[in-house]
């Protein structure tokens, strides 16, 4: 997803010392014309750098502080400075981003560690906002082919292939109708051979999680996502040149939020008082317990965030020199697998030598939970047993995500629980009318993907900006955007990573 789909998105602990992507800084480039939308938008960077650096005690409270500078957070950050509205954004890692961040150290080209793919760009909301120049977006192929054994599928392999896919996407949307069940107990039974490779690609794949752990009430409302582009600089830059002009706090994570009194939210380089806050950490960070909040959360959405748990997705990222599997630019290469012990290959990825291997749901958290090293070894075997053993001399650098292990996102993207997808509008629910929850998560349709965070960012800041008056409600508290195609897909690609 994803890929949107998201998440899916981070670095491990050891190669986030030396491969860190190093986005635009805050305020960095000049300015060739000050339209009065980026007047407001300076101003209130500048209005929320000084009141952090004062301290609550020493000004007057902001009317908003965003906690993390994801997709959501900078939407968010971007709606409410175009109000002029003063606010603070802070961040836990060193960097802006989330789990869409792009690293151009590992391999000397853009690597998106997280979210690469762009979904339904005639209807993504990043696609209005690409600047004319700089950044280059591109349609992502529409083919896709499948490896049997030693051997690409064949043309009547691969129609049995996409019509099992029509038969299954189809029996999890009827299974919907009835009631909210793991979407395995929705799967025909006459799958035949193909149900390992099709189980894949509807479960871990599309939605980082294995199916008997997706629900079908959440399969079935999220918007359909066959149509792909690419930014040829990686999804995470271009997400960067959308913060431009906003200033963040980074290597601030906030630690507790009271709202007996206002809002204070507590740093460890002080504490920042608003009348709102919106918070846009992953439903697993909120869960962990890593930010105290007083008074506590309710049962209500402390249960909605253990039925929206993040799925494990994660890339190996393996320089192949001399392309010598003969991939075409951008080319997803699938398996018919036996097991679940099987991943999706992104070759040539925008016309590089760098090929993902994309591993996902438990047997993707087992192998991350063994280090990058047994995942490289892992997708160089497998490559091997597909392509012939001469594949491995072939491989030059190499890099794997773990996100799981990542302490400020603890997985890729979610994904409901049977029986959970009303969690979701559960999560976009306010609290205290203070605070108000965005991300990937906080999105009935849209969710696992960047565009999905985004929209639920402007949807939170909407609706602080109608609480602190003078702002639109936001139109659609579902986050649902009007436009969004529904679900119909023939062939489910890629959501979050």
């Amino acid at each position: 997803m994803v890929f949107a789909s998201l998440g899916c998105f981070g670095h491990s602990a050891r190669a986030s010392q030396h491969l860190e992507p190093q986005p635009p800084k805050p305020m960095s480039r000049p300015m060739s014309r000050l339209s009065r939308r980026s007047f407001l938008t300076v101003s209130a960077a500048l209005a929320s750098r000084s009141a952090f650096a004062a301290g609550p005690a020493a000004t007057p409270p902001v009317d908003v502080v965003i906690v993390g500078a994801g997709a959501a957070g900078i939407a968010a950050a971007r709606r409410i400075a175009a109000a002029g509205r003063k606010f603070v954004v802070i961040e836990a890692a060193d960097h802006i981003g989330g789990r869409c961040v792009t690293d151009t150290r590992s391999f000397g080209v853009p690597f998106d560690r997280g979210a690469h793919w762009i979904h339904t760009p005639d209807f993504n909301p990043l696609m209005k906002l690409i600047p004319r120049r700089g950044l280059e977006v591109y349609p992502a192929p529409a083919s896709q082919r499948v490896r049997i054994g030693r051997r690409y599928a064949r043309e009547g392999e691969l129609e049995d292939f996409l019509a099992l896919q029509v038969r299954a996407n189809r029996g999890i949307i009827e299974a919907a109708r009835k009631g909210d069940i793991a979407c395995a107990q929705a799967l025909p039974n006459d799958l035949g051979d193909w149900r390992p490779a099709i189980e894949f690609v509807l479960g871990p794949f599309s939605c980082a999680k294995d199916l008997s752990q997706v629900s079908t009430a959440d399969y079935a409302k999220s918007a359909e996502r066959n149509t792909d582009a690419f930014c040829r600089q990686g999804l995470g830059t271009m997400l960067a040149t959308f913060a431009e002009g906003i200033a963040v706090k980074l290597s601030t994570p906030a630690t507790a939020i009271d709202t007996r009194r206002g809002v204070v939210v507590e740093t460890p380089s002080g504490a920042i008082a608003a009348h709102t806050a919106i918070v846009t950490v992953s439903t697993n960070v909120l869960a962990s317990g890593a930010i105290k909040f007083t008074p506590e959360l309710p049962k209500r959405q402390v249960d909605a965030l253990g039925k929206l748990s993040l799925g494990s997705y994660d890339h190996i990222a393996l320089e192949l020199a001399g392309n010598p599997l003969g991939f075409e630019s951008d080319e997803l290469v699938l398996e018919k697998s036996t097991n679940t012990k099987t991943a999706a290959i992104l070759g040539n990825v925008s016309g590089t030598q760098l090929c993902l291997i994309e591993v996902a749901g438990s047997f993707g958290r087992e192998l991350s939970s063994n280090g990058e090293a047994a995942m490289v070894n892992f997708a160089a075997d497998w490559l091997a047993e597909l392509y012939g053993s001469d594949v491995k001399k072939a491989i030059k650098r190499s890099q794997a995500t773990r996100w799981n292990t990542e302490a400020r996102t603890l997985g890729a993207f979610s994904a409901a629980a049977p029986g959970g997808q009303g969690a979701r509008k559960i999560l976009m629910e306010p609290l205290q009318n203070a605070i108000w929850f965005a991300g990937e998560a906080a999105h009935e349709t849209l969710w696992g993907t960047v565009g999905g965070a985004w929209e639920s960012g402007e949807r939170a800041a909407d609706a602080v900006l109608h609480r602190l008056g003078g702002g639109k409600e936001a139109a659609e508290t579902t986050g649902t955007p009007a436009r969004t195609p529904q679900r119909t897909r023939v062939a489910p690609r890629y959501y979050r990573q």
